[in-house]
């Protein structure tokens, strides 16, 4: 039986699709990783508690068919600020948020890493 759970948790990883903008911080790459770390030993793992095994596939399932977005359908596709889905997918992108990590930087620490010789991890040691 831990044959088959393994075989649809493989299926569901298969289809999940990996978002290449958010670098090691989707759903897609988190899934295949617990995924793995669950199921060890393939086939032969054995599953604890199948209920729960279950339950947690049944969830992802539902997650991956958009079963209540379609089921609760939104009248409009933004947020209460104005946002829509692009644009919080243009955020969320690693490429963004490094550069907003840079800007939080002060100025006297961006010059100190612009002309200093050795890396800003060295310098912190």
């Amino acid at each position: 039986m831990a044959a088959s759970r393994y075989r649809r948790f493989l299926r569901l990883c298969e289809e999940w699709p990996v978002e290449n903008s958010k670098w090691q911080r989707d759903l897609g790459s988190v899934l295949r990783q617990r995924v793995a770390q669950a199921f060890r030993e393939g086939e032969n793992t054995p599953i604890a508690d199948p209920e729960a095994c279950d339950q947690m596939y049944e969830s992802l399932v539902r997650i991956h068919t958009n079963f209540y977005k379609n089921k609760y359908p939104r009248l409009k596709d933004t947020t209460f600020t104005g946002v829509t889905l692009e644009d919080c997918r243009m955020i969320l992108a690693t490429d963004i948020l490094k550069q907003m990590e840079d800007m939080k930087k002060g100025t006297w620490k961006r010059l100190r890493e612009k002309f200093s010789a050795k890396k800003p991890e060295e310098d912190s040691k």
